[in-house]
């Protein structure tokens, strides 16, 4: 039972790890349609995973990762299929898509630089963000509004900013750090650890 509740999540985390490819193909054979069909699975499978894993107490370290991995897989193909689909959009919206895409190298590249290893942390403001980013990209492809992809964008941004200030905060590799404020009592408790340990 434990393997079947631990299984679950993993294998629609890596879902999105096999369902990268097939975004490159459809968008490169020029399938915008089935390209957001595919997309919206993808992400309805990021938007349940960690859900689903806390409704049968299978979150584990693996699966974590493979949400990460996930994640990484989706949010670097994405923009390139996109460009593919909708040059022009993706043009004219070049801020907006470089900052979003900022805020996603950023925090990986500090994550990378302090702890070897990917962040993890899936904050409560990144999973805000990453429903509202899923929404908008929709409305901005489907339908040419580009206004909420701005504002979900300027969230993202933020959300890289919170997780870089919990990586320097950090004094080891946490996952699953909702907040800010969560990193903070992380390192409370594990300098009051030590102080015991004297």
């Amino acid at each position: 039972m434990t393997s079947i509740r631990v299984s679950i999540p993993n294998l629609l985390s890596g879902f999105r790890l096999i369902a990268a490819p097939f975004l490159l193909y459809l968008a490169w054979t020029g399938r915008p349609k089935l390209f957001l069909t595919v997309l919206a699975v993808s992400l309805l499978s990021d938007s349940i995973d960690g859900f689903i894993a806390r409704r049968l107490n299978g979150a584990s370290e693996l699966g974590t990762k493979l949400d990460s991995w996930g994640d990484l897989a989706t949010y670097f193909t994405v923009p390139l299929c996109a460009w593919w689909l909708w040059p022009e959009i993706l043009k004219r919206e070049a801020f907006f898509v470089l900052l979003v895409i900022g805020a996603y190298i950023f925090p990986l590249i500090a994550g990378f630089v302090k702890f070897r290893r990917l962040p993890s942390y899936h904050t409560w403001a990144a999973k805000v963000a990453a429903v509202l980013m899923s929404v908008t990209v929709f409305i901005l492809f489907m339908f040419d509004i580009p206004q909420p992809f701005h504002g979900a964008a300027t969230l993202q941004a933020l959300v890289a900013c919170e997780e870089i200030a919990i990586t320097l905060l950090l004094s080891e590799w946490h996952c699953n750090v909702p907040s800010f404020w969560h990193a903070r009592t992380l390192v409370g408790k594990h300098s009051m650890e030590k102080d015991k340990a004297r």
